[in-house]
Order: structure tokens, then C-alpha cells, then sequence
């Protein structure tokens, strides 16, 4: 089994590595709310990390509940991805990060997303790390595998 769930483990980094944008999940109230966010992944799966402005519902969302999921997948919108596509949902719990771990980790998320430079070095942007506990990964429409990246 620990074969496989390394195979698992690294075809979700070449995932997270190919990816550019997720749909992050949180909630008010019991509602949901769904949002496109551009990510990065640490290379050891235990975090992600996406840039919001502070005035976005999603951020008002994490300040009064810290629990997240983000969608990340590789379809294409075509038949096939009944058969070949991966997704991977993690969950976990989301918070800003402070101005000197901030500072470390935005030379990685703009090593991925150079394009958004003016964005993350506004006054009015948060840099956010999902502290991931479970991904569930899809393959092939209905093949669930869980990976736990912290205990």
C-alpha cells in the first residue's frame, strides 16, 4: 500500500504543480461560497498558499470560520475526463499569514504566478496558507484515495 499512496502522492504534486488556479470553499452561516483563486503548493503537501484582498467575502468568510476546501483538477471539459482527469480536494483550515513569513513565501508564490506582482505587494492584499490536513484524490471519475499530510 505505501507504494501506491507514494505513486498518489506524487501525482498530486506534479497537480498542484501544474495547476494555476483552484476553487476554494468556505462559509458563513452554514452557507457555502465558492471562489476562483490563483495557488501555490509547498513541496512537502502541507500547505497552500492564495492571495485575496481583504474587502473579498471569501476573506470575511475565513475571519469568522477557518475551515476551508479548495478543488484543485485537470479536466479539459471534454468526455475523457471521465477516464483519464484528477482532482484533488483539500481540506484544512485557512489563515492570513504574518508580514515575516509572508515575506519568505512570496518569492514561491510568484515564482508560479509572476503576472500577479502588483496584486500581492498591494496594501489591501492578504497572503493565506491553507494548513492542510486530508486531500481526497479522484482519478478515473469514481477511484477515492485519502491522503493525510498532517496527523
Amino acid at each position: 500500500m505505501d507504494k501506491d499512496l507514494n505513486k498518489i502522492k506524487r501525482e498530486l504534486k506534479k497537480l498542484l504543480e501544474s495547476q494555476p488556479l483552484a476553487v476554494l470553499a468556505t462559509q458563513s452561516r452554514g452557507q457555502p461560497y465558492a471562489s476562483l483563486v490563483a495557488f501555490v503548493s509547498s513541496s512537502d503537501l502541507k500547505s497552500l498558499y492564495f492571495a485575496t484582498t481583504r474587502s473579498t467575502r471569501k476573506y470575511a468568510n475565513l475571519s469568522g470560520d477557518s475551515r476551508v476546501a479548495m478543488l484543485i483538477d485537470n479536466r479539459s471539459n471534454k468526455a475523457s475526463d471521465f477516464r483519464w482527469a484528477m482532482a484533488a480536494t483539500a481540506t484544512g483550515k485557512a489563515k492570513e499569514l504574518e508580514p515575516t513569513a509572508r515575506e519568505s513565501l512570496l518569492d514561491l508564490y510568484l515564482a508560479k504566478h509572476p503576472h500577479l506582482k502588483d496584486f500581492v505587494y498591494s496594501p489591501t492584499c492578504a497572503l493565506c496558507e491553507i494548513e492542510v490536513q486530508t486531500f481526497f484524490v479522484v482519478t478515473r471519475f469514481q477511484n477515492v484515495v485519502e491522503v493525510h499530510v498532517r496527523p
